[in-house]
């Protein structure tokens, strides 16, 4: 076993076990904390992968805007932070179907690529990944970032007090 394997192993434990805690943490502050180490985690394996321009990405984009404003927007709508015992539901059904997505992905991966080695396509450059975002995805991503301006706009207008009374 090299350094690199020991890595992704310890890193996977890490991102696997702090997404375990997000979705079962009673706390949302605490859940979006967690998040920001699963998702650094997986940052990790991008870098011991050797994928360093996409590790910066996921630091950025996930790490440094999403879970931002996921917990800027809990801090605006001035939800309940702490543990809810009114939403409370039984765990199995979540499990039941939980895991029966999860086989059910693994089956298709497996039936899908059936174990095949394929050729590994040529490296990319930073002028084709720029072409590739700027030319074929450049709608996608501005539809995204106006979705984010908008739920941001929602949560401030949602949160001010002298504007919920106007329209009533």
């Amino acid at each position: 076993m090299t350094v690199a394997d020991a890595l992704l192993v310890a890193l996977g434990v890490v991102a696997v076990g702090s997404g375990a805690l997000v979705v079962t943490s009673k706390h949302l502050v605490r859940a979006g904390l967690y998040l920001v180490i699963s998702l650094g985690a997986i940052a990790g394996l991008y870098l011991v992968l050797g994928a360093e321009l996409v590790a910066w990405v996921q630091v950025l984009v996930y790490v440094g805007a999403v879970v931002v404003l996921l917990l800027f927007a809990v801090m605006l709508t001035r939800a309940p932070i702490g543990a809810s015992d009114d939403l409370d539901r039984p765990a199995w059904p979540a499990l039941l179907v939980g895991g029966g997505v999860g086989l059910g992905l693994a089956a298709l991966l497996a039936d899908a690529f059936r174990w095949a080695i394929y050729p590994l396509p040529e490296a990319g450059t930073a002028g084709r990944m720029g072409e590739q975002i700027f030319g074929t995805w450049v709608l996608p991503f501005e539809v995204i970032s106006i979705l984010l301006l908008s739920a941001l706009v929602g949560a401030i207008v949602l949160s001010r007090p002298d504007i919920k009374g106007r329209g009533e």
